[in-house]
């Protein structure tokens, strides 16, 4: 990814620069918030890290003129010694996070990391083309997607690499999707699950059911796309605003 790191203490700039090179990224180097600002217009980074408190402008006011570059544009604010009233104004400026120097570097990876959507999406239905449908779709929003027709080795995906959600179909042949979601949240009680079903009525009480075993919520089929993105775009972003609140 392409990070501009905006800070007037050339020392931390370097540092940070010399981090995100090491661990593959573009780092581009900015030292007031008119220079960065200058920087979004040519440079069109992926993310931004900043400073709050720099000569000239504030990164808070450098933040919203980037925003009216790239309204969409994922932006951290960094400070030493910042006030509840600076992170208020800054997270209602679009800021994903207000975190506190010295920078937590394995924070920071793992949150561009999440921003690049490494983790991946798992597809569970015995329907091989509404999982090719759903994967082809999910792929060309720039997720990573595995699918698999059979319950028993969902919690082998789970546990070879982290997912961001599930999408899990409520009727797999014989088996109970219910059942499915009893093991994941049994093992991963935090796991966002999304039902997915083509039968309202028939399946009412296994609905019912999962709700109140932890389902994130349930879809119906013929899916509405858009919604499905919308949700999975949310549970991305919170989890992105969650790890950096962690910090």
């Amino acid at each position: 990814m392409k990070i501009l790191v905006v800070d007037d203490d050339r020392r931390i700039v370097k540092t940070t620069c010399d981090i995100l090179k090491i661990k593959g990224h573009e780092a581009i180097a900015a030292y007031t918030g008119e220079e960065g600002v200058d920087t979004v217009k040519r440079e069109r980074p992926d993310c931004v890290l900043m400073d709050i408190k720099m000569p000239g402008i504030s990164g808070v006011e450098a933040m919203k003129q980037m925003r009216s570059v790239i309204p969409d544009l994922p932006i951290v604010l960094v400070s030493a010694y910042a006030t509840e009233d600076t992170v208020t104004e800054a997270e209602r400026a679009g800021a994903y996070a207000v975190m506190s120097k010295p920078l937590d570097f394995q924070v920071i990876l793992s949150f561009l990391s999440l921003l690049r959507k490494e983790e991946s999406i798992l597809v569970v239905d015995d329907d091989p083309g509404f999982c090719k449908t759903l994967k082809d779709i999910l792929t060309l929003r720039g997720y990573r997607v595995e699918t698999e027709s059979e319950p028993q080795k969902v919690l082998d995906h789970l546990e070879k690499d982290y997912k961001l959600a599930v999408v899990l179909d409520l009727k797999l042949g014989a088996a109970d999707g219910t059942d499915v979601l009893k093991e994941v949240r049994a093992k991963y009680p935090t796991k966002p699950v999304v039902l997915v079903t083509g039968y309202r009525e028939e399946m009412a009480n296994s609905i019912e059911k999962a709700r109140r075993i932890g389902a994130y919520t349930c879809l119906y089929k013929p899916l509405e796309v858009d919604a499905l993105l919308q949700m999975i775009e949310g549970i991305r972003l919170k989890k992105l605003q969650n790890l950096l609140a962690s910090s």
